[in-house]
This record gives C-alpha cells, sequence and structure tokens, in this order.
C-alpha cells in the first residue's frame, strides 16, 4: 500500500458496499461474494473468491482464471471508487491542463543562455540538447522546457539569472495551469536501467554534462510531487533510481518522498561524495565532471529498516558468550558453560514430574550470579512459589524440620533467615501478580515483562507455563494453537532485543507416538520451532526403571535441542531430589552448596527464642 495513503477497514466496507456486493469476515480478510474484476457464477463454487486483507488493504481473487492482487488505490482507479477528495486530487487526477503546441524545430539556445550555462559548468551542447534558452524580451530569464517521454512540450518554467532576494519577488516560475512533469523526461534513454534524479534543472543539467544518461529534475521543488501521478508509470519501469538531491545538514532532499512512492531500487549519493557541496552543479563547478560522475557511480542503496549487511556484523565467538550457569555440572559442560542469554528456552515434561522445581532452581542460581530475574507462576499462588523458592535457596542447612501432632514433618525457615532471604534478594526477584486474572492476561504479562527488563533490568525470566501464561481468545478467529505460537514468537523477539533469557515450561503430550521430545511438546509446532534450547526434565520411562538405570525418585535430564551448539543430549544426565530442600542435582554437584545471603558456618542454633514464622 503506498504511503501517501492510510488504508482504513471502513474504505473495505464502503468499497463493497458501492460495488453491492455481499461480504463476510473471516479472520483479519474481507471475503466478497463475487470478484469485482471476474464477476464468476457463485453457484458455481466460486464463492468468496476474492479478499480484502483488513490489515494492509491488499486485495486478491483467488480463482486461477483471475487471480488478480493489488491495493485499494488500485480499487479506486479501476471502479472510479472513492477514497476522499484528497486521495482522489493525487491519486485519481480530473484537472484539465494547458495544451502547448510543441515548436516545429527544436528551440536552439540564445547567446545569453549559452553564456550563463557556460558560468554554471554547463557546455553549449547540452544547453541544445535540451533546448534550453532566454525569452525574447528578457535576455535575463532563462526559459525551461519540459517535454514528456513522448516529446510533447507539458510545463515551461523561467529562472532569473540575477535574481535579487531584496529587489525580486520570485527567482523561479512556471506558465500557469501546465501539467507537472520532470525535467529532461524526452533526453533520457530508453535503453538505460537507471535514473538520476535532481532538485534543481541546473544540477540534472550538470550531471549530463559529467556523462551520465538519464538525468531529470523535479519541477517544483523538493516538496513537490504533484508531478507523481503523470510520472509514475514512467518512473517504475526503470530498475534504479539514483538520488542526487541537494545535501543539507546531513540530509538529502528528495530521497524520504522517492522512497515511500516507488516501487525501484533507490539509491541515494553518499553524504561524503557531496565533498561538502549543496548539489550536483556546485560538485561540477568545483571538482569537475569527474567528482559528479563518480557521486552517480558509488551511490548507496537507502539501508532497509532492520536489515545489516552480514559483513557488518560483529565478530562473536560462540563458545565465549554470556552464559547462566545453571548449577547442574553436567548440563554446564555440555551448553559449554550454561544456557545462553538472547533466546527462549523450553523446559519440556509431563504433570507432576517437577518442572516448575527446577525451573525455579535455575532462577535461584541466576540471582548468584546477578542477574535480576522475573517469575510467572500460573499454577501456584504467589506465597506457595515463594515458599517453594526460599527453601531452594536456604538449603537443608538452613531448614529447620518439626513434628506435628498429626505426626507429619513440618519444615521451615527461622524468621531471622527468611529476612536475611529476603533481603538478598529484594532488588533482584520480581514475581508477576497473578491474583488479578483479566482475560487479556498473555497481553498483560508480555507489558509487565518488557517493561521489567527495561525498569529493574531482568535478565533471566521464567513463565511456568505457556497454557497458564496466555488466554485462549476464540473470538480472534484463529485456532489456540496459532495464538501459542504468536504467543512464543513474541517471547522470542523479547529475548533477541534485550539479550536476556527465557525458561518457558511446558507440557509434553501424554500419549505421544514418538522419541523426539520437540515433537511431544503440547501445542503449536511453533513452540519448539522458536526455542533456541529445549530441555526435558521427567521421570524415566518403566523399562529405565525396571533395568535400575534410574530409580522412581530419580529425574533425567535431556538436551533435546540445541541451536546455538547443535550438541544434544538424548542420553541424559541423571538428577536426584533433596525433599527437604527442594533442590534437584546431579553427579559432582554439591547439594549443600551456599547462595550469597548465607554468612554464617552452616549451623543454626535451636533455643527456646527461636522465632516461627507462624
Amino acid at each position: 500500500m503506498s504511503k501517501m495513503y492510510d488504508f482504513k477497514e471502513q474504505d473495505a466496507y464502503d468499497f463493497a458496499k458501492y460495488q453491492g456486493i455481499q461480504v463476510k469476515r473471516a479472520g483479519n480478510n474481507l471475503h466478497f461474494k463475487i470478484c469485482p474484476y471476474c464477476r464468476p457464477n457463485p453457484t458455481k463454487g466460486n464463492a468468496y473468491s476474492f479478499a480484502i486483507n483488513l490489515n494492509t488493504g491488499q486485495f486478491k481473487c483467488l480463482r486461477a482464471s483471475c487471480g488478480v492482487s493489488g491495493n485499494m488505490i488500485q480499487l479506486s482507479r479501476d471502479f472510479d471508487f472513492s477514497l476522499g477528495l484528497n486521495v482522489d486530487e493525487y491519486y485519481r487526477p480530473r484537472k484539465q491542463y494547458r495544451r502547448f503546441k510543441n515548436p516545429k524545430e527544436p528551440i536552439k539556445p540564445k547567446e545569453p543562455a549559452i553564456k550563463y550555462l557556460e558560468s554554471r559548468g554547463i557546455s553549449e551542447e547540452i544547453a541544445k540538447k535540451y533546448e534550453i534558452t532566454t525569452m525574447a524580451d528578457h535576455d535575463n530569464i532563462l526559459v525551461f522546457p519540459f517535454y514528456d517521454a513522448d516529446g510533447q512540450l507539458r510545463y515551461i518554467k523561467y529562472r532569473k539569472t540575477d535574481f535579487n532576494k531584496e529587489r525580486d519577488k520570485n527567482k523561479e516560475w512556471c506558465e500557469k495551469d501546465c501539467k507537472p512533469i520532470l525535467f529532461g523526461m524526452k533526453q533520457c534513454s530508453k535503453e538505460c536501467s537507471r535514473l538520476v534524479v535532481t532538485e534543481g534543472q541546473l544540477d540534472s543539467l550538470s550531471v549530463s554534462e559529467s556523462g551520465i544518461e538519464n538525468a531529470v529534475s523535479v519541477p517544483n521543488g523538493a516538496k513537490g510531487f504533484t508531478w507523481v501521478p503523470y510520472c509514475f508509470d514512467w518512473v517504475s519501469k526503470f530498475n534504479e533510481i539514483v538520488i542526487f538531491g541537494d545535501c543539507e545538514k546531513g540530509m538529502i532532499t528528495l530521497l524520504d518522498d522517492f522512497s515511500k512512492r516507488f516501487p525501484n531500487k533507490i539509491k541515494h549519493v553518499r553524504e561524503k561524495d557531496y565533498k561538502g557541496c549543496k548539489d550536483a552543479n556546485e560538485l561540477l563547478l568545483k571538482y569537475g565532471p569527474d567528482a559528479v560522475r563518480e557521486a552517480v557511480e558509488q551511490a548507496v542503496f537507502i539501508p532497509i529498516k532492520r536489515v545489516l549487511s552480514l559483513a557488518d556484523v560483529e565478530n562473536v565467538n560462540i563458545y565465549e558468550l554470556p552464559k547462566l550457569k545453571t548449577g547442574i555440572a553436567e548440563l554446564d559442560k555440555a551448553l559449554y558453560g550454561g544456557l545462553p542469554f538472547g533466546m527462549v528456552c523450553l523446559i519440556a515434561g509431563k504433570r507432576g514430574d517437577g518442572k516448575s522445581t527446577f525451573g525455579s532452581q535455575i532462577m535461584g542460581n541466576a540471582l548468584e550470579q546477578g542477574y535480576a530475574t522475573f517469575a510467572y507462576s500460573g499454577e501456584l499462588p504467589n506465597y506457595l512459589y515463594k515458599s517453594w523458592f526460599d527453601f531452594q535457596i536456604a538449603g537443608r542447612n538452613h531448614i529447620t524440620e518439626n513434628v506435628t501432632k498429626f505426626g507429619t514433618v513440618n519444615r521451615f525457615i527461622t524468621t531471622k533467615n527468611q529476612e536475611l532471604i529476603d533481603d538478598w534478594y529484594r532488588e533482584k526477584a520480581f514475581i508477576y501478580d497473578n491474583r488479578i486474572i483479566d482475560s487479556d492476561e498473555h497481553e498483560d504479562l508480555l507489558k509487565s515483562i518488557t517493561q521489567s527488563i527495561m525498569q529493574y533490568g531482568i535478565k533471566v525470566v521464567l513463565i511456568d507455563n505457556l497454557m497458564t501464561a496466555m488466554y485462549i481468545d476464540e473470538k480472534q478467529g484463529t485456532d489456540k494453537y496459532d495464538q501459542q505460537g504468536r504467543f512464543v514468537r513474541e517471547l522470542t523477539k523479547i529475548a533477541i532485543r534485550y539479550d536476556c533469557l527465557i525458561l518457558l515450561v511446558v507440557h509434553r503430550r501424554k500419549n505421544a507416538f514418538t522419541a523426539d521430545v520437540n515433537d511431544e511438546i503440547s501445542g503449536s509446532g511453533d513452540i519448539s520451532n522458536l526455542a533456541g534450547i529445549t530441555l526435558s526434565y521427567d521421570r524415566g520411562s518403566k523399562e529405565e526403571i525396571a533395568k535400575g538405570i534410574i530409580n522412581a525418585d530419580q529425574r533425567k535430564l535431556i538436551i533435546a535441542k540445541n541451536r546455538l551448539f547443535g550438541k544434544i543430549n538424548l542420553d541424559g544426565i541423571i538428577l536426584d531430589y533433596d525433599e527437604k530442600s527442594k533442590r534437584v542435582f546431579g553427579p559432582g554437584d554439591d547439594v549443600n552448596r551456599r547462595f550469597g545471603w548465607d554468612v554464617s558456618d552452616g549451623f543454626v542454633d535451636i533455643d527456646d527464642d527461636i522465632e516461627l514464622p507462624f
């Protein structure tokens, strides 16, 4: 869709009403019962093949025999459908312009014109080619005839060669009611694929003087684009456009508007090739035709937003990228130091197998390494998540036990130690307040994550789990798998944009018929496709338990996907679980290791003055 026109949904509905065609909406598309172009018989299975996208305004007919496509501007032109007075005046001009009688012979430049142009570095040969002369009774007024591509005189412009701003009202002006077109169209070669566009006529003549073909200039200044409707098709035929506008305060005139209006490859003269000059004519006068020619030949493409040359991307040793140590030595070793930032890591497993426990322990290790964290727990109240997490932070040596009247074991952290733990992570650990549940919770969660990253410097995010983190809105017109894919895609963007690590807990299907963990993940296939790393955390199979490879209280950790290094581990790492501290540990890991809050000798004194938290 052209940048000069902002599409609105209502325009699509108004067009349907204008055509008298029945429509129905499906998702983001408005489907027409018949195509306004091919008008098939809807009773023969051809109904609703034509659709307008309500986000972009693009349309298409899906019938192979038609296949027409375009945008609302094209519909406006083809069906005389109004998009408003301002748009109509620009894209569907009906103004009647003056008709000029073509000279029988090419206009011969008069001596004053030749003399003035030579003073600007432009030769008599170029003056003759472009038929530049002066007014019959005013030798100080240049006359620029504008011919279209067919050689028809359409526009005449004048310029005072001795302009004095204190004396003269205008330096340049044109004939009244003449059709605005580009200067130099007639002189362009149809064989050359490149068009050079300047702001002023003397500039396009300077480019031509330097041996560059197809140099044109706009008729009425950098901001005057009334010529576009009459030259659009002609300009669009060129494979490449080089903008050689005026260089003012580091900005090049014409460039932005051309990039919005034309589909061609757009290049521009580099600022350094202006050599401090304002325009092509000044460059010609100071540095000669070689400098002008070099400026055009070395023109560069307009940088595309969010697109870089691969050669400009920084060289990084992926093995030395900052990583989060998980605290599981064998896992960190397999990942060359831990989980890398800038991606989503899936923690997949079946219900009740301890995914949340494993995820929260990684968060504790993140705090220990000085990283701020953000947690979302969709299945646990905030206080229960904190209690479980604090046990992991405290460690078994700081967890007190007593026996209740029911004969069960009660475990708690003393008030003093709880205060030390709270103070240790007060400015580093944050949690999403899940006490208020709204229908748009997933949108609010994404915003909360982004704002927390920016405000609190969050580097590690835990989302436990995907299905509770997002609300499936059936009114959106797409199924839950599409919405899951969009949600994870947004998480991936956040991870990349802010170089943070996002841990996403997901369920595995109850009855899976594949050995690939990525295929077992419940939900959209985009979930595993978008993740950088997939970890499987669950109980071993019945066969493994029967063979004594793993016992019923242990868990198996598998690296099922590793996008950064490609290295996976399907044999798995056998992990043990300490019920008292809720900690997970592998071979060689210290289950009793201390976190930063703990400055004691590892022992707790139990006496009559101990404060119980309840």
